[in-house]
């Protein structure tokens, strides 16, 4: 009989894929420092967004995959890119103009607009952890002007002054003509401005370490150890490769045209690139690229108001390299799926396990899922009950599953409650209702008798069926125009339920009086 590992061994789950990659770089021997280091950077030039938490939480279900197909120890840490200087100011700051003055330092030397850290830089880090915490992640954060500054650096930046003309010889390649003529590798701080000086280097000197350039028309000559200069972003990505020793990070796909670059000059640094999986990227309602500085998409803390956070991370499992709009929208859909995966999980057999996202989701200890009315059903029940809390909605779950409440079924209950607010806030602003037409009313006024006549049992299926032979009879072609009127007439939505198992929840009674309400026209009028 297989085992799970057997299964994982051959599975096509993308996780399981990038494990087995990563199993094959260590199949002679295995690392010499001991572990397998898997690596996600950060840019803290704004806010963390959901970008972000993608990156971690799917090199998280690579980390898990791997550990369940060798026995290698692994580490993950989050390098954030805080020693960068501030390009340009963010738009979704407070007082965002008291930054302009500051522009070029690095961005741990830039005050923080929010008045709660040390600088942005540390702000946006502790944004960061913050946000990754809530999820339970396993990582280890590195700061890099930390790293620069301690000296954790230095050797790397002194072969780095070694092999300079090695590493300039991989840039210049990459660069237009009017860019050679300035570009360096090296970025002086300034020790008068402690600005990121973009500067050409008159001299490199490998064997005193330092780096002499031109500031204000005086040579300044200055060691690049000791935090004094940083790395261009390029060679930055090599040197931190070898500098760790990293063994496998992913990035979006606006990185992947740079990828020869990074290990080009990893190699050259004397370290040996990492396994890469390129990502596609998120786009915004307006199908855009999502950005840190300009706030648009979706971020963590907008997605977790709506719904638990495991609907977030089964939203980031599915076909990564396919990019994928995140707006609002997303989230039903996300959350209902999820809790579909988790019912189908004990059933199935070892391959499918390894392949479902809640697997990877959880790392194999897959709970029970305890949503009974799914998270669609909940928003239509909110909708129509014009719910203003969940207790509401609970005074129909309890109806419909009377062995249901909040603390035999906390998700259900937690679920309840967004259901209410994404109502509140997306649903009930755009419902639009009208009048049906001849053909639709008469349907409406024959399926009203049937549910008033009903006597048989009240369960989804059952009533499902009533609904379909309405459908028919009244000839209705193709069948979801039946589907669509119902929905407008009767909830102000384009889209709905299926309206059986809307009814068995919702309450014969109760959907008897919302047909007559919207054929009287009180919705409209309303």
């Amino acid at each position: 009989m297989s085992t799970l590992r057997d299964e994982a061994m051959q599975s096509k789950a993308w996780p399981f894929e990038e494990a087995r990659r990563l199993l094959k770089r260590y199949e002679k021997a295995p690392p010499e420092k001991g572990y397998v280091l898997f690596e996600t950077g950060y840019g803290p030039s704004g806010l963390p967004h959901i970008g972000t938490f993608g990156e971690v939480a799917r090199t998280t279900m690579v980390r898990r995959a791997f550990e369940m197909l060798s026995d290698i120890p692994t580490r993950l840490i989050c390098f954030s890119d805080d020693m960068d200087g501030m390009r340009k100011v963010p738009d979704n700051v407070p007082n965002p103009r008291q930054l302009d003055e500051h522009l070029q330092r690095p961005l741990t030397d830039v005050p923080d607009p929010f008045g709660t850290h040390e600088s942005f830089g540390h702000h946006n880090n502790a944004m960061l952890r913050r946000f990754l915490d809530t999820f339970g992640f396993e990582y280890e954060f590195i700061s890099a002007t930390e790293y620069y500054r301690s000296g954790k650096m230095d050797d790397i930046l002194l072969r780095a002054a070694e092999r300079y003309d090695a590493i300039m010889k991989i840039m210049l390649a990459s660069l237009r003509e009017e860019r050679q003529q300035t570009y360096s590798c090296f970025l002086p701080i300034s020790p008068t401005t402690g600005r990121v000086l973009y500067v050409p280097m008159k001299e490199v000197n490998a064997k005193d370490g330092t780096i002499t350039y031109e500031e204000d028309g005086q040579d300044v000559t200055l060691p690049v150890t000791g935090g004094n200069v940083k790395l261009q972003w390029k060679p930055d990505f090599g040197a931190r490769w070898a500098a760790l020793g990293v063994d496998f990070e992913m990035y979006g796909k606006d990185h992947s045209t740079n990828t020869k670059i990074y290990a080009g000059i990893c190699s050259v640094l004397g370290g040996r690139p990492p396994e890469n999986f390129n990502y596609e990227l998120f786009l915004d309602e307006n199908g855009e690229k999502i950005s840190k500085s300009k706030g648009n998409g979706l971020s963590i803390d907008e997605w977790l108001t709506y719904a638990a956070t495991e609907s977030l991370s089964y939203f980031m499992y599915q076909k990564p390299k396919t990019a994928k709009r995140m707006y609002f929208d997303v989230i039903p859909k996300a959350v209902d799926e999820y809790h579909q995966q988790l019912r189908a999980f004990p059933d199935q057999t070892p391959a499918q396990q390894v392949a479902n996202p809640v697997f990877h989701i959880h790392s194999g200890n897959v709970p029970a899922s305890d949503m009974v009315v799914s998270f669609a059903m909940l928003l239509n029940l909110a909708s129509v009950a014009n719910a203003e809390d969940k207790e509401t909605l609970w005074g129909f779950i309890r109806r419909y599953a009377p062995e249901a409440n909040a603390e035999t079924h906390p998700g259900l209950d937690a679920a309840a409650g967004y259901a209410v607010r994404y109502f509140q806030d997306f649903v009930k602003p755009e419902k639009v209702y009208r009048m049906p037409d001849a053909q639709e009313e008469a349907a409406l006024r024959d399926l009203r008798d049937r549910l008033a006549n009903y006597d048989g049992e009240v369960e989804p299926e059952a009533l499902q069926t009533v609904v379909f032979a309405v459908g028919k009879e009244h000839g209705f072609e193709p069948l979801r125009e039946w589907f669509k009127a119902i929905y407008e007439v009767l909830l102000g939505a384009s889209q709905g339920p299926r309206f059986g198992g809307f009814v068995a929840l919702y309450g014969m009674d109760e959907s008897i009086k919302l047909i007559d309400d919207a054929l009287s026209g009180a919705f409209v009028k309303g």
